[in-house]
């Protein structure tokens, strides 16, 4: 009887913790080398570990959850001054939208990552990678 579990060892990917790493712009798998070449552009293989990258698909998901982040964090202040200050519009325009943008750029690469990270997680869109120990058992019976 051979003993699968020695051979290839069951591949655990924490969705948490590749997220993490995703969303501090690193590899998901070893967590040390960089996720993204450009501004948005995600590295075709890991520097560090050689992980393959470059078949992700995130697609419109970082943008629509940036979005979602980015209102929900600033929509509380805005409108919490608004109430109790009541500052001019023109003066309130030239604060929030410098805001709204740095904080949408700052932003945006990290959720990808993370989208990206759980995508690895997952197995999804080509991560798959190599079969792990529970599929060589399923396989042989």
């Amino acid at each position: 009887m051979k003993v699968y579990e020695q051979e290839q060892p069951i591949d655990k990917r924490s969705p948490w913790r590749a997220m993490w790493r995703g969303f501090m712009l690193r590899c998901p798998q070893c967590g040390k080398g960089k996720l993204f070449n450009r501004f948005l552009k995600v590295a075709d293989a890991c520097p560090h570990c050689g992980e393959e990258l470059h078949h992700h698909r995130a697609d419109d998901a970082p943008a629509y959850l940036t979005i979602f982040l980015v209102g929900h964090i600033l929509f509380p202040p805005i409108m919490l001054i608004e109430r109790f200050y009541e500052p001019d519009l023109w003066l309130q325009f030239a604060v929030w939208a410098p805001v709204l943008a740095l904080l949408t750029v700052a932003l945006l690469p990290r959720v990808k990552g993370a989208v990206v990270g759980l995508q690895w997680a997952l197995k999804m869109h080509g991560f798959e990678g190599a079969p792990t120990a529970q599929k060589a058992l399923d396989t042989s019976t």
